[in-house]
């Protein structure tokens, strides 16, 4: 690749992430909006804190709780990006296998959907008594929780191929290692992107569950805490720590997302 051709990719990736942060006012606007409602609510109808607590007070709890929130949101998101990554990863390599093999994906296929209709909750505890109370539950949960989706992408992608691509690569005698990497994995990357960002929120929620059954540390620690003492003011805090980080991991994979489907076709399907 020419250096001219490097610098106007870099120049429409970077176009698109500006494009993706001016998207964003209009939800910000609504944001602020409905954060001065409610605190103006709260205020006319002198709601009590422990029932509804203002906007005002949940900031002034996150900025005297902010170390106690960080630390415990730093573990809870150290364990949902490796569960994202792991669930991600051999979801891919599942669907590779289930391409090439029908076998497999007969075989295989009605385990995922086993796995996908159980409740989280009810796996959680049995995590936990298996791999402790530790970081290997939480990371487990997470992968789950965002197995499934990224599976049924993946494998639709890679099989959502234009057919006079494959033929000419046919015509052309391409191995079907080439026709993977010149043509499927390139049908598939939308696909996968789109269930990423599915599952880089579901991950964080798995996470989270995970941290309900039995934990040292976490966000989900810091809820359940909240939830018995009746602190709704750090509790709020809770959510909305684990909100924020939860929605800029989002739009990491979404920049991710802008960056790696840089041909036109891509991004008209986007």
């Amino acid at each position: 690749m020419s250096n001219d051709s490097v610098a106007r990719t870099t120049q429409i990736a970077a176009a698109r992430v500006v494009s993706s942060i001016i998207d964003l006012a209009p939800a910000i606007g609504l944001f602020v909006a409905i954060g001065i409602f409610w605190e103006v609510a709260v205020r006319v109808f002198s709601v009590p804190t422990y029932l509804l607590p203002s906007p005002s007070a949940i900031g002034v709890k996150i900025w005297q709780a902010r170390d106690m929130l960080l630390q415990n949101l730093v573990w809870t998101m150290v364990a949902a990006v490796l569960g994202f990554i792991i669930g991600t990863a051999f979801a891919v390599s599942l669907a590779v296998l289930f391409l090439y093999s029908r076998a497999a994906e007969q075989a295989l296929f009605p385990w995922a959907i086993t796995l996908k209709a159980i409740p989280i909750l009810a796996i959680a505890p049995l995590l936990t008594i298996w791999l402790g109370f530790g970081l290997q539950p939480k990371v487990a949960i997470a992968a789950i929780a965002c197995f499934f989706p990224t599976l049924v992408n993946a494998v639709k992608g890679l099989r959502t191929v234009d057919r006079q691509s494959l033929e000419f690569l046919s015509v052309i005698g391409a191995t079907k290692a080439q026709v993977f990497r010149h043509a499927r994995f390139y049908a598939a990357l939308p696909y996968i992107f789109a269930a990423a960002k599915v599952s880089s929120s579901t991950a964080v929620i798995g996470a989270i569950v995970a941290e309900f059954t039995g934990a040292n540390f976490g966000i989900g620690t810091v809820i359940v805490t909240a939830g018995y003492q009746q602190d709704a003011a750090m509790l709020f805090s809770a959510i909305v720590a684990s909100s924020v980080a939860t929605i800029l991991m989002f739009y990491l994979v979404v920049v991710v997302e802008k960056i790696s489907l840089f041909w036109p076709e891509a991004s008209m399907d986007a």
